[in-house]
Parts: structure tokens; sequence; C-alpha cells
């Protein structure tokens, strides 16, 4: 948001150096992010000085060439070749003497320097109008007046040029507030007033209007939700035209391109006092009625910038008698009824339209404005009448026109400010120090906010409507923080804590420690958009008011997000890929079903090569270890099976007492060429909900380390191809012996001096009892109970 300092100064009397005002305003939280100085004529048209052609004859060596001696005034007379046609004797010029700086529109400069043309002296130059910055004007030189332009003079005297000084300032969307330079200046106010006492602010308030005759137009507002306050006027006898210079300097100071007198007032009176205004073309409007409701899902209409927008039949409309539609209330006006330089009687708008309405409206047909961003966010409804008059008197003085017939109004229910009770003790409790009540009383005065009345430990208070930010407790003391200022709260030397009792309820916790975990073996955290676009719209759901197409539906999947970052990272240089992301997912079947996973994918190395590890190549076991260290934190007992997925090409499933935990295997082909990679990926995600259920039933247990040690056996099992490790481990695992602890598969073989059809799986497997040493008798029980298992259900060998 750009803010000039020559229209701030407008709302605030102050002395204060534009940089002293930039820091303060930084202070108080609006972010002064650089501050541009602004000419209205670049270069100011210094160095260019009133002068008189004495004598003017043609170059001798160029037909297109004038040699001429002109008087300055300083007592030198200086010979300067022009190349202008209306060049001659006993002309009042301009005239850019040797060292001034000339600079052109696309911000380009040169200097005047004394040269030779054609074998001429040249001491400087006549000047045309674009050349100086005036116009476009090309046609030849700037002839004067010899009457009012006296020689010698500075030419910029006879100039009302504009010099000042343009805040950037990065405001925050809530600060609505503040989007206006009354509102900055309010603002800065609060601060000056409560540390400084040197501003002199006066509060905006209505101007007399000056009503002739009466007239025959009406209002009607079909819905009071969608528009709760609507002010229209009708000002006859307008004259179209040029804005006068002081008007379009403002505008220009911030940006924006003056277009004429009319739509230049609304802009003014949008960038100083924050209500967007909106003028109609009245002799366009059918029976001289204005309307504010809804038209019809369908209907057509062409917007300003002669684009035909289908309507969707939500948007709030401003529409005539004949319910045709004018204007998206609070976004855009339409072509067919906008002002123009024939208009001469228009119908003038000021409102308070509902931010939810105008934002459907607003994002429906991708239409971002000044006014639009205003309404989105809440204008101050107080001042809907205020500034309507404000532009009602600049229109009288500058356009001519004349206000008839009183102010339409509709006002059914009054937009009440906010009711707050501000605690001292919670204002200490937050801020970590004390503030004397007498200087918070002080601040709420300084913000325009109330104090209704004095309480136990406490005010009752009134929070102005245009604040739609502040609507609680923690709010108000943010705002007294602002303005008593942020350095003035110490750091403690000391913290303080007491140890609490520790909890597993707290999913928070189990996230963070995933995080920690995850990140202390090198893999790296993403963030990515919940909002996508999807191939299959089964169970996706899908936006009312998308953004776009590509951010039409919620992702049913954090793969696809993890696989453009993987493709992001690898086209650049880094195609070993450890990422993880904790987010959420979103799926639409009986209900809406919202979930919250933490999904990993790896890719490329390990590990960086080395001289000792040349080559470790992520694979599924990798991929697999990192997720059993993250579920070896729940107090439960995991199964394995096979999962069919259309996202995997190999896949296994982890359960709980039948309910999924975790879901991990290879990713598909077909999702990796869509998503443009060429290297395998592996992926997996974790049922973040499900995992913090389990974990939360048990509380933290310790037991001491075995006295014992334990006992490994190994098993090499000659088994057919079809047979899973995964089915192996289950069928060990419903061995019954209380000693077997961990099983284990260390090493796969498939080739040569095997049988056809086989395959070899080396097993090993841990006992341990943690009352004495294991006996051999109890080894080999357990040993052969395991080996007759995988006869009976696998029809394994023993190799040797």
């Amino acid at each position: 948001m750009k803010i000039s300092n020559n229209w701030l100064k407008e709302y605030i009397n102050t002395d204060l150096k534009s940089e002293k005002i930039g820091e303060y305003l930084t202070d108080i939280g609006l972010e002064v992010e650089g501050i541009d100085p602004f000419e209205s004529v670049k270069g100011s048209l210094q160095g260019i000085v009133v002068g008189k052609v004495l004598t003017c004859e043609q170059h001798l060596n160029a037909d297109k060439l004038k040699v001429t001696t002109v008087d300055v005034g300083s007592g030198k007379i200086l010979n300067i070749v022009c190349g202008a046609p209306n060049v001659a004797a006993g002309q009042t010029v301009p005239v850019a003497v040797v060292g001034t700086k000339i600079y052109g529109k696309d911000g380009s400069s040169f200097d005047i320097k004394e040269a030779k043309i054609r074998g001429e002296v040249s001491q400087g130059m006549i000047c045309a109008e674009d050349e100086m910055g005036l116009s476009d004007d090309h046609g030849g030189i700037m002839i004067l007046d010899e009457n009012k332009f006296e020689i010698g003079k500075d030419f910029a005297d006879y100039f009302e040029l504009t010099n000042d000084q343009v805040y950037e300032i990065g405001l925050t969307p809530n600060r609505t507030d503040a989007m206006s330079h009354y509102g900055v200046a309010r603002d800065l106010n609060a601060y000056l007033s409560t540390h400084q006492n040197n501003s002199n602010f006066e509060k905006v308030i209505s101007k007399p209007l000056n009503i002739e005759g009466t007239t025959d137009f009406q209002i009607e507002v079909e819905d009071s939700e969608l528009c709760p306050r609507y002010i229209g006027a009708v000002i006859e006898n307008v004259e179209v035209k040029t804005s006068p210079d002081w008007l379009k300097n403002r505008l220009k100071a911030i940006g924006l391109s003056p277009i004429n007198n009319i739509v230049d007032i609304t802009n003014y009176i949008l960038h100083g006092l924050g209500q967007p205004l909106h003028a109609f073309d009245a002799d366009k409007i059918s029976g001289k009625k204005v309307k504010v409701g809804v038209n019809e899902k369908g209907t057509k209409f062409t917007t300003l910038d002669g684009v035909e927008r289908t309507l969707n039949g939500t948007e709030i409309m401003i529409k005539d008698g004949e319910n045709n539609p004018m204007c998206i209330a609070g976004v855009f006006g339409g072509q067919n009824s906008g002002v123009s330089e024939n208009t001469k009687t228009i119908f003038l708008e000021s409102a308070y339209f509902n931010p939810v309405g105008v934002r459907k409206g607003a994002k429906f047909h991708s239409l971002n404005t000044d006014a639009s961003f205003r309404f989105e966010r809440g204008v101050d409804p107080n001042m809907t009448r205020t500034t309507l008059t404000h532009a009602i008197a600049m229109i009288e003085e500058i356009a001519g026109g004349k206000m008839v017939g009183e102010l339409l109004e509709h006002y059914p229910t009054k937009i009440e400010d906010h009711y707050i009770i501000l605690r001292f003790s919670k204002v200490e409790q937050i801020l970590g120090t004390k503030i004397h009540k007498e200087k918070i009383k002080e601040i709420l005065k300084s913000l325009e906010i109330t104090v209704l009345n004095e309480i136990q430990n406490g005010l009752e208070i009134s929070v102005p409507a245009y604040r739609a930010d502040v609507t609680r407790e923690i709010d108000v003391i943010e705002e007294i923080l602002r303005i008593y200022g942020y350095n003035k709260i110490d750091s403690p030397q000391k913290i303080s804590f007491t140890p609490v009792k520790l909890s597993f309820d707290d999913q928070d916790a189990l996230e963070n420690s995933w995080a920690r975990t995850l990140q202390s073996n090198g893999f790296n955290e993403v963030m990515n958009n919940s909002l996508t676009s999807v191939k299959d719209e089964k169970d996706a759901v899908r936006l009312l008011n998308p953004l776009s197409g590509d951010l039409a539906f919620m992702r049913k999947s954090l793969l696809e997000g993890l696989l453009e970052n993987a493709d992001y990272n690898i086209k650049r240089k880094n195609p070993n890929i450890k990422f993880f992301e904790l987010g959420k997912i979103y799926h639409k079947k009986e209900t809406y079903l919202e979930r919250k996973q933490v999904a990993i994918l790896v890719s490329g190395r390990d590990e960086a090569e080395n001289w000792l590890q040349p080559k470790s190549i992520t694979d599924f076991s990798r991929l697999k270890s990192y997720v059993k260290v993250l579920l070896d934190v729940l107090p439960v007992s995991i199964e394995e099976k096979y999962l069919e997925d259309v996202r995997f090409s190999d896949a296994i499933e982890l359960t709980v007492n039948g309910e999924t935990v975790a879901r991990l295997g290879k990713v598909a082909p077909e999702l990796l060429k869509d998503a443009d990679l060429s290297q395998e990926c592996f992926y997996a995600e974790i049922e973040l909900e499900v995992a913090q259920s389990f974990r939360a039933k048990e509380n933290l247990k310790f037991k001491d380390i075995p006295k014992f040690n334990t006992t490994r056996k190994d098993l090499a099992l000659l088994i057919d191809k079809n047979v899973t490790y995964a089915e192996l481990y289950k069928a060990a695992r419903k061995n019954p012996s209380k000693y077997l602890k961990n099983i284990n598969l260390f090493d796969v073989y498939e080739g040569e001096n095997l049988p056809e059809g086989k395959k070899s799986y080396a097993m090993s497997f841990e006992l341990l009892n943690e009352e004495k040493t294991l006996e051999d008798k109890d080894i080999t029980e357990v040993m052969n109970s395991l080996i007759k298992t995988f006869q009976k259900e696998f029809s394994a060998e023993l190799r040797s």
C-alpha cells in the first residue's frame, strides 16, 4: 500500500520528517518497507529559465536547423542551435541552460552541454513541452506569453509542482482500518498523542449539503443482510473533464492513473478516507430506480473492462428499475452504466456490503479491485454517509454539479460497536509487564476505544465498528501493546518452569517427536498447498468458489505434492530425496472426512557417496526401517499384509487389531511419469490420529535392562517364489513361546544352484529368558516348533 506524505498531512499536522514518521509507523505495526521520492514533473524543471529569442537565422550546413541568439537574463547572450519548425525571433521561450538534466518519459536522462552542431556552437536548448515532462506535445518549442513570463526567472516558479515522499507499507490483511491515508494518520496520531503530544489530528466529519430541488430517483435493497447500509445521491449538471493538477498529482504519487474528474474524485475518497464509492450515469438507469439484490443465474453482464461475464446468481448486484445489472456490488462496474464524457447527471453510491458476499463475487469472477479488497475485509459502516458528503462537495467544486433532492438511504439496523471486558491482570499476564491503568485508558482513548465503565480489576469498553479485527480481549491487549511499544517490553533474564507429568494425550508431542526423529535421520520437512487439481473426482472435496481450476479440490493424498517437490529438486541437480510432510487429506463419502498423516518420500542415495560406502541406493527396506523407527514408540504389536493400491507397484499395509496404521511401498510408474520423474521413489504414509489413539492408551512404563543375554539362531529356508517374508513373519509370530523376542530377514537369494521356482530366505531369531539363562532344550523346542510351522504351511526345506 502506497501512502503519500503530503496527502497524509492533510489529516494530521506534524513537523516530523518522513524518515521519523516511517520509523513510528513501523513501530505500531504498519511496517514501512521503503520511502520513495515523487515528483509531478521529473527533475522539477530545475535549470530551465525563461528566455527571449533575439535572432533566428537558417543554419548554413543543415536545412532543418536554425541558429538563434537567446537572452536568459544572465547578462550573456547564448548561441543556441534549434531544430523546432516554429522557432522565431521575438518569442519568449523556456530554455535549458548548460548543466541542466533533461528527463525522458522512459526514465532516461541527459545533460545539456555546450557543443558544436554542424559547425555552430550551441549553449543550451529551447524546450518543447514533452521534453520538460509537461505534456505529450512535441509539435514544436513551447511559446510563452511575454506579459506573464519574466526573462531570466526560473521556469518552475510559474507551476505548482509537487515534490513528495511516498511510503510503501506492508499492510497485514487484518488492518482494514488503516487502508487509507486517514486511517494511517489516525494510527500515527494514537502513537504521537500518547508519546509526544505534538500531533494535530481532527476526526473527519460530514460536509454540509447544498440541496436544490427534488429527485424522482428511488432506492430499494432486497436483502439487508447482503447490504446493511446503502446511500445514494443524485447530482445534476456535472461536467466530466480532466481533473485539476493537484488531484492528478495526489493519485499519481500513489501509482494511480488519472481518468476524469468524477472517477478521480471517487478514487481520492477511496484512498483518502477508505470508503469505496461508485458513480453511475443517472440517465442510463431505467425507471430512475436503483436496486440492490441478486440477478438470476446465467444472466449476462458486461463489466467496465469489456468482458461479458455470466452471473452465478449469488453475487450482490446493483440493478436498475428493470432488474438490468449495472454493477457487481463492491467489485466492478458495468460498461453500459459508467460515467463518460457525455454524462451530465450522476447517481453516486456509498455503501456497506456484506464482506462474505463481496468476496464470493470477486473470487468467482477472478476480479481483484481496490474496492473489493476493502469491502471483503469490512469498511467503516459509520463513514458511509460522511465520505459521500465529502465526495459531493468535491464534485460540486471541481465538476460544477449540484445535488438535487435529499440523500437516499437504507439503514434499517445500526451496526453496533464491539462490547468487550478488559482485565488489567490479563494485560499484565500477556505482556509480562505492568502498565498503569491510567496509561491503558490513555492508549484506548487514542485508539477511539470508549471506556464505558470501570469494574473491579478491569474496564468495560466499546471498540468502534471500523476495527473489524478487534473483537476479543486478546485483540485489545495487542492494540495496547503496539501503541505502548514492543521495544518497551524487556526480555526476562531468568525463565522458571515446573516439570509436568508426561502425558501421552498430546498429539502435537507425537508429531514433534516424529519430526525431530526424521530430521535427525537427514530428512527435510516440506509444506504443500492443500488445494490442488485431481484426475479422479471420486470421493474428492470440491470447493464452492475455487481461486482457479488448478486449485478446485482439496487434496486426497500427500503423495502428489511430495512428487512435485522431488521433481523440482531433481531437475536442479539434487537427486537424493528424503522428504516428509505433516498434513491433512480430505475425502467426501457419506460425510466429509479429514485425516492427518505424516508422509515420507525417499529416492536416490540414502547417504552421500564416499569411498567406504560408494553405493547406498534407497530401497523399500530403507523406507520400512524409517517407518519402523517411528512406530516403535507405540505400545502395540504391528502386523503386515500386502496392499493393493493404484499408487504403488508393490506395497504393504501395517495394521493393529485390523486398523490401518501405515501404508508404504514403491511408487507406481504411472504416477512417476505424471510427475515427470525417471528415478524410483518410495513412499509411506502414517495415520497420525490412529497412531495417537494407541499411544494415548498407555502410560509411560519403565523396565530393567535384561540381566541375561539373548541367543540368536539362524534358519536358511528354501521356499516357493510366491511366498513372502510377511507370511513367514506372521506365521513365526504365532509361535506360543514367550522366549521368541525378535525376527529378522537378513539374506535373500535367487539364482543358480536352486531348483526352478524356488528362492532362499535366511532368517534370524532372537530368544531371551528374562529370569535365567536359556537352556539348550528350550532353544531346541522353539526352533523345532518354527521349523514344523514353516514346513507345514509353506512346504519349506532347510538348507544346509
